[in-house]
């Protein structure tokens, strides 16, 4: 069960941490790249500020962004400033979010995201944590996959997994962790989650596996899969997120 209370307790800290490494950097190392192709750590930390105003839209009930070319805009525009610009905005834009989602609401209403998508209310604080943690890794300033919370990672393994569960073009796949845990995800049809989970597989096209931040950094493309063990066929080419 979702508890939005507790992910929204994870943000703050989440957040804690991005600024406390963010204080770090000088303004050259801020206009340095990050791991994001074309984006600089600037990018990156103008992203995470504006995603906190766009699901202040999305808990008020109206359009994440304007425009997919207003969300890009807005990110070049706010990219270049110095690190003490991007430090205030990103603090200030994560209160602006946590006021939003400290008023009376229905957490279990549905909500619209951006391209469409609709989600439960009570998932926007797990999706805010997602943009923290992984942008924080993007950074490239020393904070890695493996320095993720477990229980982030786990959660994060699993809503990719099921992202990407039945979605044309890819094969049936089982990843395997490390802690011996099997999740489905590709072209599973019919198979539920806790059959893999239980090691009561079907046959499948391919199994992944590896540690726990390996294959995290495949779901979430922060990582191209050399460190997994592929059985059954090449590595699946995942669609973009």
């Amino acid at each position: 069960m979702i508890d939005h209370v507790r992910d929204l307790a994870s943000v703050r800290d989440a957040t804690e941490r991005l600024l406390a490494a963010a204080a770090a950097l000088d303004n050259v190392s801020i206009a340095g790249p990050s791991r994001l192709p074309g984006w600089t750590r600037g990018h990156v930390l103008a992203h995470v500020a504006r995603n906190a105003d766009a699901l202040v839209n999305v808990l008020a009930g109206r359009p994440m962004y304007v425009s997919a070319e207003a969300r890009d805009a807005d990110i070049e525009r706010d990219a270049p400033r110095p690190v003490d610009a991007q430090l205030t905005d990103l603090r200030e834009s994560a209160a602006r979010l946590e006021a939003q989602a400290a008023l009376p609401a229905d957490w279990s209403r549905t909500i619209t995201m951006r391209n469409g998508v609709t989600d439960s209310a009570s998932r926007v604080p797990f999706r805010r944590w997602i943009e923290v943690e992984l942008h924080h890794v993007d950074l490239g300033i020393g904070y890695e996959l493996e320095d993720l919370p477990t229980e982030f990672t786990q959660r994060e393994i699993n809503f990719l997994a099921d992202r990407f569960r039945n979605h044309p073009g890819l094969p049936a796949v089982a990843i395997r962790q490390d802690d011996g845990r099997v999740i489905a995800t590709g072209s599973v049809e019919g198979v539920s989650p806790d059959q893999f989970e239980q090691g009561r597989e079907r046959p499948v096209d391919v199994t992944v596996s590896g540690r726990q931040a390996d294959l995290l950094g495949w779901l979430a493309g922060r990582r191209d899969g050399s460190a997994l063990t592929v059985d059954g066929g090449p590595l699946p080419a995942l669609p973009p997120l």
